[in-house]
């Protein structure tokens, strides 16, 4: 008897600690009902869903299957491309690929830029960069 005592005392004191927020909701019904939309949530642009993303995998799975050759044989091919690719760009090379479009490498000379965050000015490098140019034939089926 004295213990269920003890813990009919003990229960109580626990139960005040409970912060109002951790308590369970008067009636089950007010915890599923949700609150009226109103016109400026509406009214905001939704976000734009994020386009699909093919990785040098995924493009040889495809290429395999339609091509009827090996998963591995395409995927080495499409690897050996891209390293070709790359080489070529390194050397200043340009590339035309028929149907896709021309990438070529383009100095970008040292500028002046400002810091953001206090204005002063900032000198920027000199760098390069992959410059894309769409085919005719990419614009228009796209």
């Amino acid at each position: 008897m004295a213990v269920q005592q003890a813990a009919a005392k003990a229960t109580p004191a626990k139960l005040s600690k409970v912060p109002a927020a951790r308590k369970s909701p008067a009636s089950p019904q007010t915890a599923l009902t949700k609150p009226p939309a109103t016109k400026a949530a509406a009214a905001q642009p939704t976000k734009p869903v994020a386009a699909a993303t093919f990785t040098v995998k995924q493009i040889a799975a495809e290429i395999a299957e339609r091509e009827q050759i090996a998963k591995r044989e395409a995927e080495t091919i499409l690897t050996g491309l891209v390293g070709l690719m790359v080489d070529h760009l390194k050397s200043g090379d340009r590339l035309r690929i028929s149907g896709l479009g021309i990438l070529e490498l383009k100095d970008r000379p040292e500028r002046t830029g400002r810091n953001p965050a206090t204005g002063e000015p900032i000198t920027i490098k000199a760098s390069k960069k992959i410059a894309f140019r769409p085919a005719k034939e990419l614009k228009e089926a796209i």
